[in-house]
């Protein structure tokens, strides 16, 4: 299993339009073959700030996601509502 976190900070005016674009990827990643769960997190303290968590079965799933419509239209919708680069750390489940 390959987990993934992918840490955003968007500007102040982008919270809404990111959360809504977010949520609508997340949607249709969960119906990938290779995801396990997709969600969208956002912090308590910071509205502007945002975690897509993303578990999926193999690798090769992450792979498969980003060549993704939804995925690529995603990146697309973000770009400018970002406040610096997303930040992804990828994780794997302990002992695994």
């Amino acid at each position: 299993m390959l987990i993934v976190h992918c840490n955003v900070h968007v500007t102040d005016d982008g919270v809404d339009a990111f959360a809504k674009a977010s949520l609508a990827n997340a949607e249709a990643s969960r119906t990938e073959p290779g995801v396990e769960f997709f969600d969208l997190i956002q912090a308590n303290d910071d509205p502007t700030r945002f975690v897509l968590v993303e578990h999926y079965r193999e690798d090769s799933d992450l792979d498969f996601h980003k060549t993704q419509e939804h995925y690529l239209k995603w990146r697309e919708d973000v770009a400018d509502l970002m406040a610096e680069p997303r930040v992804t750390v990828k994780y794997h489940p302990y002992g695994a």
